[in-house]
């Protein structure tokens, strides 16, 4: 007999990831906090500094973002697969969480990631932190897969957008999850269906890059006007599929609770309006607080200084796949 763990499933979708601090915010200030926490992709990027107590930091930073700041980031590389070799974001991680292991972090994480190979999921739940986040983040084409234990690993969202079943495998008994994709909606009302990015990497490329490169990056990429871009199709395209793998594995592993922000009409790429999602994060969940507390009430839990109790409860945890890391 065990009392029964509150488990987070932070999502992917890339910019939109900062609602994930309004989520947080708001969960501190209801007195609910995770036993366990869980992310895909941006969510493992949020939920990991926010266990290592960097939350502050990262949302002085996502606030602090500009185009022109963003654009600061990207170094570009013609030989690698992907168009952003990710290097400077590392560094500015790593500046912030230093060798943290994730098997000493203060509550139970783990991240998703997908074997590039296998396109099995692979879960990460131990060794160093930054590692794990960014095999979790590497969205094939923008980021470079990461080898971790002689396997190449890219973004978890492509195989697990919500980690839903990954908090249950963790010993979550119940599961709060937030959805970043679930608005395709707004962002139809919002452009009208256009194909266009509302931050296109490769416009940001030609502004910051010198002028052989983007000469390239001109010759490579040109389209015609009136006709959508390669990076608006593949903006696009990446919001549909995010939208349907999450719709079927949230259906398979349904949580307890479902958090989904109205984020649709924000570009996936709109680093730089961290203060609106993170307020649309807080009101998602404060939307959601009576069906947390009902939830809580229906397994015996009561909140006590962020951890929570119960009368009595069995937990069950299944054994994690062969293939999970």
């Amino acid at each position: 007999m065990d009392r029964p763990k509150i488990g987070l499933a932070l999502g992917g979708g890339v910019a939109r990831g900062w609602a994930h601090i309004g989520v947080l915010r708001a969960l501190q200030a209801a007195d609910i906090e995770a036993d366990i926490i869980c992310g895909t992709s941006i969510g493992a990027v949020v939920g990991g500094c926010f266990l290592a107590g960097k939350l502050d930091e990262l949302e002085a930073w996502a606030r602090s973002l500009t185009r022109l700041k963003i654009m600061s980031y990207l170094d570009f590389h013609v030989r690698m697969p992907s168009l952003i070799g990710g290097e400077r974001l590392i560094r500015e991680l790593e500046g912030h969480l230093g060798p943290v292991a994730i098997e000493n972090l203060p509550r139970r994480f783990a991240t998703v990631a997908t074997d590039l190979t296998t396109g099995h999921e692979v879960w990460l739940h131990e060794g160093p932190l930054v590692e794990a986040i960014r095999a979790s983040f590497s969205l094939p084409g923008i980021f470079p897969p990461v080898l971790i234990r002689n396997r190449w690993l890219v973004d978890g969202a492509l195989v697990n957008p919500v980690p839903v079943s990954l908090c249950v495998a963790q010993g979550a008994t119940l599961v709060i999850a937030v959805n970043l994709n679930a608005d395709l909606i707004g962002k139809a009302r919002a452009s009208g269906g256009d194909f266009q990015a509302s931050f296109d990497i490769l416009e940001a490329i030609e502004k910051t890059q010198p002028a052989g490169v983007t000469g390239l990056v001109k010759r490579l990429f040109r389209r015609q006007p009136a006709t959508p871009s390669m990076f608006g199709v593949m903006t696009s395209s990446l919001n549909i599929v995010l939208d349907r793998i999450t719709r079927s594995r949230l259906a398979g592993d349904p949580p307890d609770v479902h958090i989904a922000p109205k984020l649709g009409h924000i570009g996936i790429m709109e680093f730089d309006r961290a203060a609106e999602m993170i307020d649309l994060g807080i009101r998602a969940t404060e939307a959601a607080l009576p069906e947390i507390q009902a939830a809580m009430d229906a397994l015996g839990m009561r909140q006590n200084g962020g951890n929570g109790e119960a009368e009595s409860a069995e937990l069950l945890t299944p054994p994690a796949p062969s293939r999970t890391t």
